[in-house]
């Protein structure tokens, strides 16, 4: 009788790791190549964005949102804005709100380009990663005409937007979305049949909508597993109630579901995006009381607002005591709440498949630790 005896090991997986696209931790305990338990280990990009904004002037935060998630920065700058604009119960300019739906949905896919080209070059594919670089950057030059920056867009405004589009960028806009929509269509068929990426991504990090609704997950991963929740249908905001786009949901809630639906969920931005271009109105482009930004004191109140970002619900709970800063800013971050599922979902899964299974949440650090 042999008296080799075997144990587990810890493995730290990051923080500096090139598939956590960021300063993340997996700390992992695996029998040979099974994972027994799995850690995530959060706050190594904490910067306390929340306890800053009780010393800033309303408009002065919003920035800070844009280094949330930095991939689909618009949406939280409008998330934050509409929090404020409810507290003053303002109605908003319909020309500002069809701006803000044009740009956050092309940033989200934007934000999904990037998810599509980096987690294809974490599993082995690198052609794609460069197609998906190409795209975006198409989508950031209208972004940057708009907004005068790339990435950090800092464009809404309480009230409105910074400025009204430049002269043309309307049309460039709608031959942007036609030369996106041939082009996602490519991609769709050079790489979701593929049979190499099917078997590493087809029944593998399965959740149950039970996961989800436990967990709280939502976005693309929720509706992946059969959880139709989209809060621009659910709880429309914005002028999102004028337009006509579906919402893209499968129930088998392995990678390869998560897959299809961003996918499709690229195809259904530019479907909005089309019709907000084809359709916007003439008029101001911000609430009259909001041109004067330094004097915003909103009366004593609180509220929670809630958008669709790229990766989930983000959601601002505001606190005002009726001066000019806010009393106390809470940021519900869905990278944040949706990594906390890794703990489950790793358990009892191979090494091989981790990569695969983690970038399929499509986490930014900086959201996950604000």
């Amino acid at each position: 009788m042999s008296d080799l005896k075997t144990e587990t090991m810890t493995l730290n997986m990051g923080p500096q790791h090139p598939s956590t696209h960021g300063v993340f931790r997996l700390q992992l305990e695996v029998d040979g190549e099974t994972i027994v338990r799995a850690t995530p280990v959060m706050g190594y990009l904490h910067r306390g964005s929340e306890k800053l904004a009780e010393g800033f002037l309303y408009s002065q935060f919003i920035p800070y949102t844009d280094r949330l998630d930095y991939m689909n920065a618009m949406t939280n700058n409008y998330v934050y804005c509409a929090a404020i604009e409810e507290l003053f119960d303002w109605e908003i300019p319909e020309r500002a709100e069809y701006l803000r739906v044009i740009t956050m949905e092309l940033n989200r896919v934007a934000s999904h380009l990037v998810w599509w080209g980096t987690y294809l070059l974490d599993i082995g594919a690198m052609s794609p990663f460069l197609y998906a670089f190409r795209d975006r950057e198409t989508i950031l030059d209208r972004l940057n005409e708009i907004s005068g920056a790339r990435m950090t867009f800092n464009y809404h405004r309480i009230g409105g937007v910074k400025w009204d589009a430049p002269e043309g960028w309307i049309e460039q806009v709608l031959e942007t979305v036609k030369e996106l929509r041939e082009n996602i269509q490519e991609f769709h068929t050079l790489v979701t049949g593929n049979e190499i990426f099917q078997s590493r991504t087809i029944g593998v990090g399965k959740l149950t909508k039970e996961q989800v609704i436990n967990w709280g997950l939502s976005g693309p991963i929720a509706r992946a597993s059969g959880v139709d929740i989209d809060v621009r249908k659910t709880e429309p905001y914005s002028v999102y109630d004028q337009f006509d786009f579906n919402v893209p949901t499968r129930e088998e809630g392995d990678v390869y579901a998560r897959y299809l639906v961003r996918i499709d969920e690229m195809f259904e931005s530019l479907k909005i995006v089309e019709q907000a271009c084809n359709n916007i109105p003439d008029g101001e482009i911000i609430h009259k009381k909001g041109k004067k930004l330094m004097m915003l004191k909103p009366p004593e109140g609180e509220v929670y607002t809630r958008a669709e970002a790229s990766k989930g619900e983000i959601g601002v709970y505001a606190v005002s005591n009726g001066k000019n800063k806010p009393h106390r800013i809470k940021l519900r971050r869905p990278s944040f709440v949706n990594v906390a599922i890794l703990q489950d979902l790793l358990e009892g899964d191979s090494i091989q498949n981790l990569v695969s299974i983690f970038g399929s949440l499509d986490v930014v650090l900086g959201e996950v630790d604000g």
